[in-house]
């Protein structure tokens, strides 16, 4: 058995995220049918390093490609992009070793979650950034973002957590900035980015946190309601996830 470690982008608003579904476009459904045409077989097996939502998108992501035979990395490359779909890229393959899992390698993970406010934006926005009506308080947004960084029980900010989930999570970076990351003509003269890194999150957890930060914004919830929302005290779900399709898993970083 060979193992390659396959670095992908792609752009997730027409997929129902990247895990399987039946009878639903999914990006990992569209990198297994790639493969056979590349391959030339359909022996193969791949695991994803994150599982995207529906409608989120990746800049840098992964999965590994477990295979029977020795394969061409530069030649692999060139492959799948010629056939992968337009909105799929293959960016880098490298040959790993078998004690490499892409599940539980260790890994740090980065997110950025754009959004603008106030006069509605060019419709070829909406597939990377959100746009909310009200005016926001971004200076409190700012200090709100702050309250997430450190180690918290964020089991409030999981959605259906199973009964053994580890809710104990911590976040090295929690930012609201101006969006410097991403430009177009098309995007509002200012927008913003929600930048988040961390180890690993729950499902559902960093549209939840974001959530969050928009109510504080509209001034719905306070500073204080956030920090006790991390304290663990109180279980129940929170009621507003922010729309998918702001967010971007911006990069993956093997240790």
């Amino acid at each position: 058995m060979h193992y390659y470690l396959i670095h992908i982008q792609y752009l997730g608003f027409r997929f129902h995220g990247w895990a399987k579904q039946p009878d639903l476009k999914t990006v990992h459904h569209m990198v297994d049918k790639t493969l056979p045409f590349v391959l030339g077989h359909d022996n193969f097996k791949t695991m994803g390093c994150s599982r995207t939502d529906s409608m989120v998108s990746a800049h840098h992501s992964a999965f590994e490609l477990f295979v029977d035979e020795v394969l061409d990395t530069d030649q692999l490359l060139i492959l799948l992009n010629s056939n992968f779909p337009p909105d799929i890229k293959a960016l880098k393959v490298e040959e790993v070793t078998e004690d490499f899992n892409i599940i539980n390698h260790p890994k740090q993970k980065e997110y950025l979650y754009l959004f603008c406010f106030g006069e509605k934006p060019h419709p070829f926005t909406a597939p990377l950034m959100m746009s909310f009506e009200e005016n926001l308080d971004i200076e409190l947004m700012k200090k709100g973002a702050l309250l997430f960084e450190g180690e918290h029980d964020f089991i409030r900010y999981c959605t259906k957590p199973s009964p053994n989930v580890q809710s104990i999570r911590s976040v090295q970076i929690s930012r609201i900035e101006i969006n410097t990351t991403y430009q177009a003509n098309f995007f509002p003269e200012k927008s913003y980015q929600y930048k988040i890194v961390g180890k690993g999150f729950m499902r559902n957890q960093i549209r939840l946190m974001m959530g969050q930060l928009i109510e504080l914004g509209k001034h719905e919830i306070t500073l204080e309601e956030i920090e006790e929302s991390l304290t663990g005290n109180d279980r129940s779900h929170l009621n507003f996830i922010a729309p998918a399709s702001g967010l971007i898993l911006n990069k993956v970083v093997f240790e």
